[in-house]
């Protein structure tokens, strides 16, 4: 049975006994591992909980190429650039793949972007943060993409067929960034005392946002115990940020940078780290959209959509003429 125990501020998690026949029997195949295809039953609330997953996930692979997209042209060398070009083209197509799976439920790719452009979707908190510094698109790679990997991972076992199957090349290709990222730490670590001193800013910034991308504590999350009674989590947020830091920090220390945390320490009991408290006043306010590049971030977004309206335009008239010639 998918995991229960888990602290919430969400409304509590109905037993077998307190659901309805249909209801049921849709647990009861969750609770055997089954996978839930589009044409299958679904309660209204599972339905909705996947479209704002999936859409939050999608929109935040869409802003995400932003910051990352602003130093194509300033990235060092050739190689460099061709590599950065690449990931930016990757997210992309995460983006595009994920508006698929939320439209098997239902839901139209413009009322996602509508509601992404309005303000009432959310994207990840990361993608708030300025990028100033060649070293950040590093710290981006190896410690953005490196959560996004803990985060992604498991949801290839989601309950949801699309949404996990959609995971499988998304995950694949995070692990390439992820490498990447590291790759431009370690040549700046490896460089001038300037390059590394670049390379410790960029880590002393990124740090906490990072970990703050799996979201806000277990006491705190109004949907982790529902999402993960319907198994689309397998792990609490608390579970992924701890292992993150389990895996990141002996990274870190190959570099030769220091986590910016005073409070970091191997907790040999555990065998785990012990690591500081985060910012949640900040996180919250970042979700709000009072991020220091959150106008920025949408502004983008929206330019986008309204220089693109002629080509949508143009591929819908195609299609309605398409349809016409097919149909006579």
């Amino acid at each position: 049975m998918y995991a229960q125990n888990i602290k919430s501020t969400g409304a509590p998690v109905k037993s077998l006994d307190e659901m309805g026949p249909r209801e049921r029997r849709f647990q009861e195949r969750i609770n055997a591992g089954e996978k839930i295809e589009p044409k299958d039953w679904m309660p209204e609330g599972y339905r909705k909980t996947l479209i704002r997953q999936i859409s939050q996930h999608a929109h935040s692979e869409i802003v995400g190429q932003l910051p990352e997209g602003n130093w194509i042209t300033r990235a060092p060398s050739l190689d460099r650039k061709a590599i950065l070009l690449a990931k930016v083209q990757d997210e992309a197509g995460h983006g595009l793949y994920l508006y698929c799976a939320a439209e098997t439920l239902g839901v139209t790719r413009d009322e996602l972007t509508e509601e992404l452009l309005s303000g009432r979707a959310k994207y990840s908190s990361i993608f708030a943060y300025p990028s100033l510094s060649w070293a950040d698109i590093g710290a981006i790679g190896w410690l953005v993409d490196g959560a996004a990997i803990m985060n992604q991972v498991p949801l290839q076992r989601c309950s949801y067929g699309p949404y996990g199957r959609a995971m499988v090349r998304v995950c694949k290709e995070e692990s390439f960034h992820q490498r990447q990222g590291y790759d431009i730490m370690l040549t700046l670590c490896r460089g001038s005392e300037e390059q590394k001193a670049m390379a410790q800013d960029a880590l002393d910034r990124w740090w906490w946002p990072a970990l703050m991308m799996f979201g806000p504590p277990d006491d705190a999350s109004v949907h982790s115990a529902q999402s993960m009674a319907w198994g689309i989590k397998q792990n609490t947020n608390d579970e992924l940020r701890q292992k993150f830091v389990d895996q990141t920090v002996p990274q870190a220390d190959l570099l030769g940078l220091k986590i910016p945390d005073e409070a970091l320490v191997w907790n040999e009991e555990k065998k785990a780290y012990d690591f500081g408290e985060c910012n949640w006043e900040e996180f919250f306010d970042v979700i709000k959209g009072n991020g220091p590049c959150s106008h920025e971030r949408l502004e983008a977004r929206r330019k986008a959509w309204a220089d693109g309206a002629w080509f949508r335009e143009g591929l819908a008239a195609h299609a309605e003429k398409a349809q016409q010639t097919f149909a006579a």
